[in-house]
């Protein structure tokens, strides 16, 4: 896929953008501004607005000319914190971006530009980054009760990823290019005409597994879903959840996935294969966060 080409300016209209950029803050103040301040600074080419969704009570965060900003009265969770930001879109493209990213060069305005280059693509990522400079994992292939029994018990033996498709693709698999079947709502780029004909995100899903389901919406309409590792962020991750939260959400969530798009007999085989999963680890990793997810699934 070719490089688009920066070198002359963009016309636009006096009341459109090419991008709405959507940022949710929860507990996340001094990170959400930080976001904000590197996407101004390193964003060129394009016309773009800024969305913040503010879920806090604590009023910490003002109105700034910078960007514009929603309060929420309550904590509506990823999902709907992003659907409250996407509701007032103006932007041909619609960009859900963690709070707790930075932005550099000028990675939005190219693959805006790269995206109207390739109209086949309905969805893109890139790579994310550790503040160290290292790779992220950031989405991979739905999860199948083959990938599911791979990614909970066989994954880490030799291979298994060579022959299974993973639903969480290890570390090394990111070097490349890649057409995925989802890619992770911290940097998710995609078509607001896409968002307006495929619905926006599920909030039957509080947070985690919400860009598997969009995904694969996106994915029956036969757009492909990129990942191009030509660009980068950084994402320091985590910063509004604990670790056994996004497990045990994860595992939850998969099973509505479940319910929504794949055969009712396949709901029971999931669960055991998910209760199986937690006892090996229970031993393997952690006791306590995996005992409590065998419990709690």
């Amino acid at each position: 896929m070719n490089m688009p080409d920066l070198s002359t300016k963009t016309k636009y209209s006096a009341d459109k953008f090419d991008l709405s950029i959507i940022i949710v803050n929860f507990h996340t103040e001094e990170l959400t501004l930080d976001c904000i301040d590197s996407v101004i600074k390193n964003t060129r080419g394009i016309k773009y607005e800024i969305i913040l969704v503010d879920s806090e009570t604590t009023g910490k965060i003002k109105i700034s000319k910078n960007f514009k900003l929603i309060k929420s009265k309550t904590n509506l969770g990823f999902t709907g914190g992003n659907n409250l930001g996407m509701k007032d879109a103006k932007g041909k493209y619609i960009l859900l971006l963690n709070s707790d990213t930075l932005i550099h060069d000028n990675v939005l305005g190219e693959m805006v530009l790269w995206m109207n280059g390739n109209p086949k693509i309905g969805i893109s990522t890139c790579a994310l980054k550790n503040k160290n400079g290292s790779l992220q994992t950031t989405g991979g292939y739905f999860p199948t009760l083959l990938r599911v029994f791979s990614w909970m018990i066989i994954q880490d033996l030799p291979f298994v990823d060579n022959f299974i498709k993973p639903f969480h693709p290890k570390i090394n698999f990111y070097n490349g290019e890649k057409e995925l079947d989802w890619v992770t709502g911290a940097f998710l780029l995609t078509r607001k005409e896409i968002v307006d004909e495929v619905g926006s995100l599920d909030e039957k899903y509080f947070m985690y597994v919400e860009d598997v389901d969009f995904c694969y919406r996106v994915k029956q309409k036969g757009f492909q879903i990129i990942y191009n590792p030509k660009w980068s962020i950084t994402h320091f991750g985590g910063a509004s959840s604990v670790k056994a939260f996004p497990l045990i959400s994860e595992m939850k969530n998969i099973k509505k996935f479940y319910e929504k798009f794949y055969p009712s007999w396949q709901q029971l085989p999931l669960k055991i294969l998910l209760k199986l999963g937690c006892l090996w680890r229970l031993f393997l990793i952690s006791p306590k966060i995996y005992a409590k997810a065998f419990i709690e699934i």
